[in-house]
């Protein structure tokens, strides 16, 4: 239990300082280590999808095999032959509280995405697809966030409720669409390429300029609703860790 705590700790301060000290000075302290392996794994698994030298097989027996992890580690058993990184899955597990399934909902919904994540390389992908993709991402997040900070206590289950993480995802999606390019990830619905805005080849163009816009319009509207949710909840922390995250996605804005 202290390897793979000290082990998050590492990763998740080399990777994300905001997540770090949201985990330690805000997740219920009994949690917090847990809060980092959750980070820290998921960081680990994204990493490892993004490995370019990787071929499209590799990836696939990569997530297959921590999806047959979690599957095993949800029926009690704990493999022999676990990665330390694996091993702060484990151990999240072990210590799940299992009274309303947050835990695993983050678990499972975080590693849909990385599965899609693992697939998409190269093609284009529908709306459905995307938002398929935002609403597995946005469920992950406010499930670990619910859990991770006032475990057990009754928080409103409203149409606004992921939708802060929906914007931070749209947010996300616009700043690395042309990063993302080279990679062969394409953060633009099919049925927008195909109606010629935005145009990948030109972000400067009039077109480009008007979806970008669009985008931002919606991404700041789900924020405004998001943030509602986030403001009434009754607990302090939980505000100022969804206070702090919308911050920092709207500044990117």
């Amino acid at each position: 239990m202290n390897a793979t705590a000290s082990l998050a700790r590492s990763i998740t301060w080399a990777s994300s300082k905001q997540s770090y000290l949201t985990a330690r000075l805000l997740a219920d302290r009994d949690l917090a280590d847990d809060c980092l392996r959750a980070y820290a794994y998921f960081r680990w698994a994204d990493d490892i999808i993004d490995l370019a030298e990787l071929s499209d097989a590799q990836r696939q027996a990569f997530i297959l095999r921590q999806q047959g992890l979690i599957e095993r580690l949800y029926r009690g058993e704990r493999p022999s032959d676990l990665s330390p990184q694996e091993a702060m899955l484990a151990d999240q597990v072990a210590h799940d509280r299992g009274t309303a399934g947050g835990l695993r909902s983050f678990i499972r919904n975080f590693m849909a995405v990385i599965a899609f994540d693992a697939v998409r390389r190269g093609r284009a992908v529908s709306r459905h697809e995307l938002d398929v993709y935002t609403s597995c991402l946005a469920t992950a997040v406010m499930d670990g966030l619910l859990y991770f900070i006032g475990n057990g206590r009754p928080t409103p289950h409203t149409p606004e409720r992921t939708l802060a993480v929906v914007g931070a995802h749209m947010t996300h999606m616009l700043r690395d669409l042309h990063e993302d390019l080279p990679n062969g990830i394409i953060n633009v619905p099919t049925e927008d390429l195909d109606s010629g805005a935005p145009d990948l080849s030109d972000p400067d163009s009039e077109a480009s300029r008007r979806w970008t816009r669009r985008q931002v319009a919606r991404a700041r509207a789900c924020f405004r609703q998001g943030r509602r949710y986030i403001d009434s909840l009754d607990l302090l922390r939980l505000k100022l860790a969804g206070a702090w995250y919308c911050a920092r996605f709207e500044h990117l804005l």
